[in-house]
């Protein structure tokens, strides 16, 4: 095997998100239900002898040390494997939207390089690599939806209903540590647990971030009300800009405005590449 083509990296919805407090060392703790959706990046890996690790972006430009070169390198790295790979991406989830797309793109590559490099490492031994490069890659790694706690490395499995959603992403977006350094972000909200998710998993609490986000981004509350105006529940998925609302099948929506981003997605049970999860045992 000296190809991979078609890998699926998925974005993810955060139903909800509850910032719980905050550790000694500044970082947040957190709830969320993490979501896998059918919106997907595209990537091609093709294995070399040389060591080398290119990627080639075939829709837009990325930066030049991305998470997906982090990813390649760091598994290298660690497994002292003589082979590198020239990776090709075709990006569609959008950045700063809060839908973990390049946290995705990370996850499937180190599982992607897992397979190519035969290398056979169990998830045991990806995990904290997927660590240290975000806090939403273990999700990823871990191949299915998920009650996360923690600062995000804290992961159970969870059912949830398949559903449609749309996910509305304005031109604007939202750096991520802006938000967590904010001073009247809400730190200290109650616990919850899985079975007050599950009773009702679609308008279960709220995103702490999302009065923030608004606040710093008139585009955020610009896209709630636009989607609220179809007589939807919508709220802010993670700490980007991107919103979204759970779709029943009688909801007709209108254009989306200028130079936004509206896409209807299913959920997923699975991630698609949870077949070549090795597990520990």
């Amino acid at each position: 095997m000296h190809t991979l083509r078609h890998v699926l990296a998925p974005a993810k919805l955060n139903l909800f998100l509850h910032i719980t407090g905050r550790r000694a060392d500044g970082y947040h703790l957190l709830q969320s239900a993490f979501m896998l959706i059918d919106w997907c990046d595209l990537l091609h890996f093709e294995r070399n002898n040389n060591g080398a690790i290119e990627r080639v972006d075939l829709t837009q430009i990325l930066p030049a040390d991305d998470l997906i070169v982090r990813a390649a390198r760091a598994l290298q790295a660690a497994s002292g494997t003589q082979f590198g790979a020239r990776i090709e991406i075709e990006k569609n989830i959008p950045a700063q939207a809060g839908m973990g797309g390049g946290s995705s793109d990370a996850a499937s590559t180190l599982l992607a390089l897992n397979q190519l490099w035969a290398l056979n490492w169990p998830l045991s031994r990806l995990l904290p690599l997927g660590l240290q490069l975000g806090a939403d890659v273990p999700f990823f790694l871990c191949g299915h939806n998920a009650w996360v706690e923690g600062i995000g490395e804290q992961i159970s499995p969870l059912h949830i209903p398949a559903a449609r959603f749309v996910v509305l992403k304005p031109n604007a977006g939202l750096p991520t540590a802006k938000i967590f350094n904010a001073p009247d972000l809400e730190r200290a909200t109650k616990a919850a647990t899985m079975a007050d998710f599950a009773a009702h998993p679609f308008d279960f609490g709220r995103n702490d971030l999302q009065p923030v986000a608004q606040a710093l981004c008139p585009e955020v509350d610009q896209a709630l009300l636009w989607l609220s105006s179809f007589g939807l529940s919508p709220r802010m998925t993670g700490s980007g800009s991107a919103v979204f609302a759970h779709l029943p099948e009688n909801v007709a929506l209108g254009a989306a405005p200028q130079g936004w981003h509206m896409q209807v997605c299913s959920n997923m049970a699975t991630h698609p590449l949870a077949d070549w999860i090795v597990s520990d045992s």
